[in-house]
């Protein structure tokens, strides 16, 4: 079983500083630059994933597998972007193949190179069809605040109440106390940024905050075995403070789905 780690204090500064930085700069890109920077912001950090996920699962010789899967990923988020979600899919599906065979010789599992156009690819495109998406600011919005809070409010409650660990094997810092502020963070601030951005029932936004919550911690949770399974500390080194990328947005893909689930379903008329 791992042992739980101290928290390490002195670097809580350079965390927030970090966090806040490009917490600031993604929600004013959301909010007033527009769909076509946005999804270049997007294909941007989808680069970034993308190399950072080759050099884990190939470190033998990644390159080849980084331009692989980037080149993948940004098809299928243009073509999300330009309203092709057919010829995206089709893409990805083609980029998973093409993964595995590239990653011949360089990586012990091609199944981990494969599964890194599944795991960033529909991420990036949920979240470029979600901001294009009417009240798509707005939407976009509610899923970083509520995939930020999440984050936030497991961190306090958990580092305050502490009590049994959620997953030690993998997480051993994690308990379930965390686990539960996370969830009523998530619901709360989700419905903060619908009563005021959004055309949106409350009780709807708390249900998607809900949702999303569990699915943030899911993906944090998740990304931990997979760098267990890599024998990595961190996704990379990127960011001040974090790590790699993933590292940051490990529980905001995973939320992602969820978003573009629930915007699905609103807009289909099925709820209100």
């Amino acid at each position: 079983m791992a042992r739980a780690r101290r928290f390490d204090w002195d670097n809580l500064r350079l965390r927030i500083a970090s966090g806040v930085i490009l917490g600031a700069a993604a929600l004013a890109i959301t909010l007033w630059a527009g769909d076509a920077v946005f999804m270049v912001m997007v294909a941007v950090a989808a680069s970034v994933l993308s190399v950072e996920w080759a050099v884990m699962a190939a470190r033998a010789g990644p390159a080849r597998l980084a331009v692989i899967m980037t080149a993948a990923v940004l098809g299928a988020v243009f073509l999300t972007y330009i309203g092709h979600p057919a010829a995206a899919w089709a893409m990805v599906l083609f980029g998973t193949l093409a993964a595995a065979v590239a990653s011949h010789g360089v990586t012990a599992r091609r199944a981990d190179a494969a599964y890194g156009v599944l795991y960033v690819a529909p991420a990036c495109m949920a979240i470029v069809w979600l901001h294009g998406t009417r009240q798509g600011e707005g939407w976009t919005v509610m899923l970083l605040a509520t995939t930020w809070a999440a984050d936030v409010f497991a961190f306090a409650v958990g580092n305050a109440l502490k009590g049994p660990k959620l997953w030690p094997r993998y997480s051993p810092n994690k308990t379930w106390s965390g686990f539960f502020g996370g969830l009523v963070g998530a619901a709360a601030v989700a419905v903060a940024v619908a009563a005021g951005l959004m055309h949106l029932s409350l009780a709807g936004a708390a249900l998607i905050g809900l949702a999303a919550g569990l699915a943030t911690m899911m993906g944090d949770l998740w990304e931990s075995m997979l760098k267990r399974r890599f024998g990595v500390k961190d996704s990379g080194d990127l960011i001040p403070g974090h790590g790699g990328l993933l590292d940051r947005v490990d529980g905001l893909m995973f939320g992602a789905i969820v978003f573009a689930a629930a915007r699905m379903i609103v807009r289909l008329g099925w709820a209100h």
